[in-house]
């Protein structure tokens, strides 16, 4: 058994954020992924041996303003499938590794480029971040409580929602395109765009006039009381999802709440009534006193989980979500597939840990 993208070479020009991501889950998948740093390596938040976003790749170092340096980078790029870079537009060429120069030499390759605002548009040379990418598609206006500021996310949904994760099927579809044309492609992937994709159902519903722009005011942003979290006992919350009646019904038999007596679930008037009625019930129990009671209750009620408390929960370890490698527990990898034997997960290495032995396994000439 083979994992699903052995075989596949990955050139990974290091940087932060979306492109090491995309490159982890292709690593993780099977592919030869090789992170190529700069001398001394990305500045970043923890030591490089600690990070698990740098798992299962081997890393060469290499300064791509030395005209060495990169003629050797380059004939990696000459036995690549894949390029990922997360430069701003226009940083690839001036360094001379650009998708012209590398698909030229080679033009089966997919050049995949990750950036805030995409290869052009009035923003393109500018910076920006996650909660820039929410402001401008809509996104971040939405997020928050009625009559509140709007709160950014954790940079979950503009970094990787929209970003790593639109790479990486667009990496694979430009492969899947290569099978047939021969040729590769080069993917522009923007964060902007992405999380604009990621917003289609909210489109729809306000093209519809299903959604208000009230933030904190809908079904699923927290205005619906049974679309939201609630304190415990002990202090810790639950999250309650009951959307569609079958769950509300479930809902209220796990709160012992007689249905005759409370104003109808889609009557937005009573909805605060109904707020302080389901508070002033899951404020009587303990967190774990409430896990028990809907143990047993289609009701889409769940607690809210710290981190620390995340591997330890009944589902998460029967299924392995949670793994423990190199010393340190991290997500496993994931889709899962029934024909390809799991994941396994390599250390991150130490910047430029791997250049010769990578030159030598890949067949490169070096004159050096």
């Amino acid at each position: 058994m083979k994992h699903v993208l052995d075989g596949l070479r990955v050139v990974e020009l290091a940087g932060i954020g979306p492109s090491p991501h995309a490159a982890m889950q292709l690593a993780d998948l099977g592919a030869e992924v090789v992170r190529i740093e700069r001398p001394g390596g990305v500045t970043q938040l923890l030591p490089v041996d600690k990070d698990a976003g740098l798992r299962n790749r081997r890393s060469v170092s290499a300064d791509l303003k030395d005209p060495a340096d990169l003629a050797r980078i380059l004939k990696l790029v000459d036995k690549a499938d894949v390029l990922i870079e997360g430069y701003r537009p226009g940083a690839a060429e001036r360094l001379g590794i650009g998708p012209d120069v590398c698909r030229q030499r080679n033009p089966r390759l997919v050049y995949a480029r990750i950036t805030g605002w995409g290869q052009d548009g009035p923003l393109a040379p500018y910076a920006g971040h996650d909660i820039n990418y929410l402001a401008l598609t809509g996104a971040l206006n939405a997020i928050g409580r009625d009559g509140d500021r709007p709160h950014a996310p954790l940079n979950l949904v503009a970094d990787l929602g929209g970003g790593s994760m639109p790479a990486v099927t667009g990496i694979l579809g430009a492969l899947y395109a290569r099978e047939r044309t021969g040729a590769g492609d080069v993917v522009d992937i923007a964060m902007v765009d992405g999380v604009s994709a990621l917003m289609t159902m909210f489109w729809t519903l306000t093209e519809n006039g299903l959604w208000s722009d009230r933030r904190g005011t809908n079904v699923i942003d927290g205005g619906a009381p049974f679309y939201d979290t609630y304190e415990c006992a002990d202090g810790r919350y639950i999250a309650v999802g009951a959307v569609e009646p079958v769950f509300y019904a479930q809902l209220l038999a796990g709160l012992e709440l007689d249905p005759a007596g409370l104003p109808d679930q889609y009557d937005e008037s009573a909805w605060s009534t109904l707020r302080k009625t389901f508070a002033d019930v899951f404020v009587t129990r303990s967190r774990e006193e409430w896990v028990q009671a809907f143990a047993h209750l289609d009701a889409c009620v769940t607690p809210v989980l710290a981190l620390a408390e995340v591997p330890d929960h009944p589902h998460i370890a029967a299924r392995n979500t949670v793994v423990t490698a190199f010393g340190q527990r991290q997500p496993a990898a994931a889709p899962r597939f029934a024909e390809a034997p799991p994941a396994t997960y390599a250390s991150p290495r130490t910047p430029g840990a791997d250049t010769e032995a990578v030159f030598r396994d890949w067949g490169v000439d070096d004159d050096r």
